[in-house]
């Protein structure tokens, strides 16, 4: 039997305790669906730490990254692992190229390169109080978004107001992207569509908690289904095109209005490559198309000389 690792972490791993994510009810959704998929295509799934010795992977043909959501708290300890598994003949979705590129956010600025309509982005190797006053300016808004260049899930993000701006003496203390808030995170949520082998599986709207902003989990987001249009998802599709690479097993592709109208241009906010939360409870049939592509990506590697 073929058999696929799930990378998780000590944090949604069940079983980690006090210690385990508030989101990492996530991770459960995710197993139960992929453990009756992959059963359905014949396929053995074993949930790894991608901490654990590499004793841990015998026998394993392919992983698939799923939770490994404290990679950006350790990213060369996470690429030497990956490296590794590549070296014991184990396939890694999403290869260890595709996720070094994918694990710094200046990605962006390549595809921006390509044609892919992104947020203004100023790139700073820290953000200090006098950086802030002058991205105000620059940008022409009253509030900013600073994100650190390797990070995921907003971790350690700071909203910036321009009638309450920081001490003199502020720093962010990360190298850092500095955006505009746009206002349509608030009027009509993040977009995701989510990528299988390169088909779109479905897609959702992501809404931050009343009095936040944030659309993730941890902080109160709420997901709902969504039906894309044909712009919409010719949008997303477009930004895939644009990777310079060939196409992942899969993706999340996270935009927003540039303003309040729904007519607006979608903006690129993420590509997400390494290790994205693929939402089945808004996409019943994911399971099934990630089970049937690991299918068929093991085939592939199986026929290779």
């Amino acid at each position: 039997m073929t058999t696929i690792g799930f990378l998780a972490c000590e944090t949604t791993l069940p079983g980690s305790g006090a210690r385990r994510r508030g989101d990492a009810y996530e991770h459960d959704l995710t197993i139960a669906l992929l453990e009756a998929a992959c059963a359905a295509e014949g396929l053995g799934l074993r949930v790894i730490d991608w901490e654990a010795p590499l004793a841990a992977f015998d026998g394993v043909d392919a992983v698939m990254l799923g939770t490994a959501w404290n990679y950006q708290d350790k990213p060369q300890a996470f690429l030497a692992r990956l490296a590794a598994l590549e070296a014991r003949g184990i396939a890694v979705h999403n290869p260890p190229e595709m996720v070094r590129w994918n694990m710094t956010k200046t990605y962006l600025r390549a595809l921006a390169g390509k044609g892919a309509a992104t947020i203004p982005t100023l790139w700073l190797e820290d953000v200090t109080a006098r950086d802030a006053q002058a991205a105000f300016g620059r940008f022409d808004c009253d509030r900013l978004v600073v994100k650190r260049q390797v990070g995921a899930g907003a971790m350690g993000q700071v909203l910036l107001h321009r009638d309450d701006p920081p001490e003199t003496d502020w720093r962010f203390g990360h190298a850092a992207m500095v955006q505009p808030y746009l206002t349509s995170i608030e009027s009509e949520g993040e977009l995701s569509f989510v990528f299988i082998a390169g088909e779109l599986s479905h897609a959702l709207r992501k809404r931050p908690a009343a009095g936040d902003y944030r659309i993730q989990s941890l902080y109160g987001g709420i997901e709902t289904r969504h039906e894309p249009s044909p712009d919409e998802a010719r949008a997303a599709r477009g930004v895939l095109a644009a990777l310079p690479f060939a196409t992942p097993l899969y993706a999340r592709i996270d935009m927003l209005r540039a303003g309040s109208d729904a007519e607006s241009d979608l903006l690129l906010m993420e590509a997400e490559l390494i290790e994205p939360y693929l939402y089945p409870e808004q996409g019943g049939h994911v399971g099934q198309n990630l089970a049937r592509a690991l299918t068929r990506s093991c085939q592939l590697e199986g026929s290779r000389p």
